[in-house]
């Protein structure tokens, strides 16, 4: 099972409820929002691994910020408004996440699952802690707490992003393709460069 798809069982039942709540939507577009959001966050998080860099800044991160927490402890911080500590700040997480892309993450997503564009950037600010926990958990758990295993575990998981296809996978290369050539190179990563987390931007 990917991560993505690990994620997105342990949000279903009440944390599936209390998202659709928060924003005003029912839970099956709650559902298939997240479905979605999910793989964006995920992918563009390895392709910020890949990059020797960012994945010890992001490292650096989970560690200081994200780690011992669950997932439900994160949601509630989250929804009950503590955008303020480092683990719950889902937009300065973003910022690190999608640099000068986040706009363009946020249009997407709304553009393909039907979300309204607030709703889109809302979703993407209750996600990106939860996914930065889970990734934090799942590094203490598995003996990978460098940032080469990191790169790799996260590495893994855009491939099979890429590979499942679906809404998820056209928005990533969508928001990473800079240059719109519809290949994410070198131009896109010099682009890209100021908006990783290794910036030293926090």
């Amino acid at each position: 099972m990917s991560l993505t798809d690990d994620l997105l069982s342990q949000l279903q039942g009440a944390p599936l409820q209390q998202v659709s709540q928060q924003l005003g939507i029912d839970p099956q577009q709650a559902s298939g929002a997240i479905g979605a959001a999910l793989p964006l966050l995920m992918g563009a998080l390895g392709n910020n691994a890949a990059q020797p860099q960012g994945a010890a800044a992001l490292l650096g991160a989970l560690q200081n910020n994200h780690s011992g927490l669950d997932i439900g402890s994160v949601l509630g911080s989250v929804l009950g408004g503590a955008g303020n500590s480092p683990a719950a700040n889902g937009a300065g997480i973003l910022g690190h996440i999608f640099g000068g892309n986040q706009g363009r993450a946020e249009a997407g997503l709304a553009q393909a699952t039907g979300l309204s564009q607030g709703n889109s950037s809302q979703l993407l600010k209750i996600l990106a802690p939860i996914v930065m926990a889970f990734i934090a958990q799942r590094m203490s758990g598995g003996g990978q707490a460098s940032a080469g295993g990191l790169a790799q575990l996260l590495g893994e998981e855009k491939q099979q992003v890429a590979q499942a296809g679906g809404i998820g996978a056209g928005l990533l290369g969508k928001v990473l393709d800079q240059d719109g050539d519809g290949q994410f190179g070198v131009s896109d990563l010099i682009k890209l460069g100021s908006g990783l987390l290794g910036s030293g931007k926090r």
